[in-house]
Parts: C-alpha cells; structure tokens; sequence
C-alpha cells in the first residue's frame, strides 16, 4: 500500500473504530488489517484482476463496526406464518407489482420467452427482494466484505465475494466504490451476492454489461437465468392453500415428507372450501405453522378442561388446519432463499400477481 494511501486508511479507521467495539472485541489489530488487504491484493492479481480495479478496491479500505454487529446480533425473533405473510403480502406489494408488469410488458416477456419464468414469478421474486427496487442499500461494499473478512466467522467465504465483486466490476466496467448493497453483500433488485451473480447474471438490455443495481433489464434476466437454472417449470404452480383435518400429524407439516396427491386426498386434505384436491401421481409436500397449530390445541384443551368445572362454558372445537401443498417449484424456490414462509409468501404474492 502507498504510504499516502495507509494515512488515509489509518484517518478512517480512527474515526470508524470506536471505543465501544474495543471493548467488544479487544484493541483493533492493524496487523491483521493489513493482512487481510496484502491477501486480497495478492489473490486478485493472481486471478488476473485488473490494477485498476485493485487499486479502487484498497484505495481508502474503511472497517464499519456497524457490520460486525449486525453479523453478531442478527435477530432470532421467528415471525409466525400470518404475520409474515401480512408483512410481505400487501395490498400495496400487489398494486406495485400490477404497476410494474404495465411498465415493463416488452421485458418481462422476453425474460419468459429466454427462460421459461412467466412475468408474475419475476415480479413476485422482485417485489419480496426489493420492493421492485424501491428498498435502497447504503453500505458500499468493498467495505462490508472487508469488515466481514476482518470479523472472521466467514472469512473465506466474505473472501469469495468480494473476489467475486471485483472480477464482475472489471468484467463490466462498473465502478467498485459506487457498488452498494446489504451489510451481508446482497446487492440489487434481486439482492444478489457477487458469486451468485457471476454465474447466473445476463446482460439484459444488450449494452454488454451486467449491471443488477443501475438496470432493470439486466436484473430481471439474471433472476429468469438463475430460476430456469434452478429447474424451474413453468406449467406447474408453486403452492396450494389447503385445509386439513384438525387432528392431522404435525409431523408431516414441516415440507420434507413428500407423497402423492391421491395419498394425501386419502388422508384427508381439502381444498379450503371442502372440495378434493386434484388427484394424480404428482409428488407434494405439506407445509403449515406447527407452532401456531400446537398453540391453538393447547387453547383448546384448556376450554375442554375448564368446561369440566364449569359445564355452561362454550367450548370451542378443534380448529381446522390450514396447509400448503408444496409442489416442486416450491422447492427450487428454496434453493434460492432456504425458508418454507419465504417460499409461501412467494406463491401467495405470484398468485395475486397473475
């Protein structure tokens, strides 16, 4: 590093290192700083990165205690399946994604001719990442992947992508210090992390770039790439909303046991307004909030239980359950954010996106 440029770092440093992450984490070792940024200048020249580009990335390299926090303390609050749909199905989603499919017509049909992903599965995926790009990242990323690497709970892979970010931001000509995304390295309308984009990201609206922040374009192909990658099939839906006998297994509930339409009609399964569900070989699984359906049988006891005392008590009876049939797509939908209410929420947005 120029001596000029490691009087900056050291400025910054002073002003972003604050006591309290000392306390934290013990007095912050420049050692290992500069460790980290001497290895990324070396990987990236090995791997045939430009100077340029490499001197971008390291010019004023600044760590954000924020980030480590953030890293440290994500929230292990569990939304129940209601609120988390309430949270991302909105009416005002909905409304935007209509908005957008009108203003975009000519791309989402290109994506679905290339791909095979029908515009109402790129909206929804678009509205759940993004809010169709309304939702802005602020931290600059080269930064965050520093910090993150500095960290060292995921260093090898914090080093993956930032090698990765600065291999996309020599391919395509973008500038690396004006490349944002989430403290994690999401970036985009489809908040992609950069080894995720290197694969799958296309040049959308053919000015030989890929940029998934500054085009719409190329964030919608690079999302119908990486589904069509995925497996996914347009002629099949992702989820549907049935009801269940109200003493059905909870084990089964959870999308890992699959079986047979027929096998499950057999056991009972509904649609919501008591007719049978499609019948074929067609392999499911189920899912629903065993927490909230285990909750609502503990209410329930509790009024058998004290309708015993009190015998003029209504009781209620046993709640219905209401599921999921989880068909393949569901799955794919998985291998891109690994969450059964992620999974959900994207069916039900879809659906009310057709």
């Amino acid at each position: 590093m120029h001596l000029n440029g490691a009087f900056r770092m050291v400025c910054a440093l002073a002003f972003m290192v604050p006591a309290v992450v000392r306390a934290e984490s013990g007095t912050f070792d420049m050692a290992r700083w500069e460790s980290i940024l001497n290895g990324v200048r070396a990987r990236a020249a090995a791997e045939n990165v430009s100077q340029n580009v490499i001197d971008d990335t390291l010019q004023m390299p600044v760590f954000i205690p924020a980030i480590v926090k953030s890293d440290k303390n994500q929230s292990e609050f569990k939304l129940t399946l209601s609120q988390y749909l309430d949270r991302t199905v909105t009416d005002s989603r909905v409304a935007t994604g209509k908005k957008m499919r009108a203003r975009y017509p000519t791309m989402l049909s290109r994506v679905e001719n290339a791909y095979g992903v029908p515009p109402h599965v790129i909206l929804a995926f678009w509205g759940m990442e993004s809010n169709y790009g309304a939702v802005k990242s602020r931290h600059k990323l080269t930064n965050a992947f520093l910090t993150l690497m500095y960290d060292g709970r995921r260093e090898t892979f914090f080093t993956n992508q930032l090698i990765a970010l600065m291999k996309i931001a020599d391919q395509n000509r973008l500038d690396i210090n004006n490349i944002r995304g989430s403290w994690a390295g999401a970036m985009g309308h489809f908040q992609f992390i950069p080894t995720t984009l290197a694969q799958y990201g296309v040049d959308g609206n053919g000015d030989n770039s890929i940029d998934i922040i500054g085009s719409v374009g190329d964030a919608m192909f690079s999302a119908g790439n990486y589904l069509s990658k995925l497996g996914w099939n347009p002629n099949e839906r992702i989820a549907r909303r049935v009801v269940l006998p109200a003493n059905f297994d909870t084990a089964l509930l959870r999308g890992d046991v699959k079986k047979s339409l027929a096998e499950w009609a057999a056991m009972g399964v509904l649609n919501p307004d008591g007719s049978p569900i499609p019948t074929n070989d067609m392999v499911a699984g189920l899912v629903a909030d065993v927490a909230e359906i285990d909750a609502a049988r503990d209410a329930a006891q509790a009024n058998i239980i004290a309708d015993a005392v009190s015998p003029d008590t209504d009781v209620a009876p046993m709640p219905v359950i209401t599921a999921y049939l989880t068909y393949p797509n569901f799955y794919r939908i998985k291998k891109w954010n690994n969450s059964n209410w992620y999974a959900i929420a994207i069916a039900e947005l879809a659906d009310r996106l057709k």
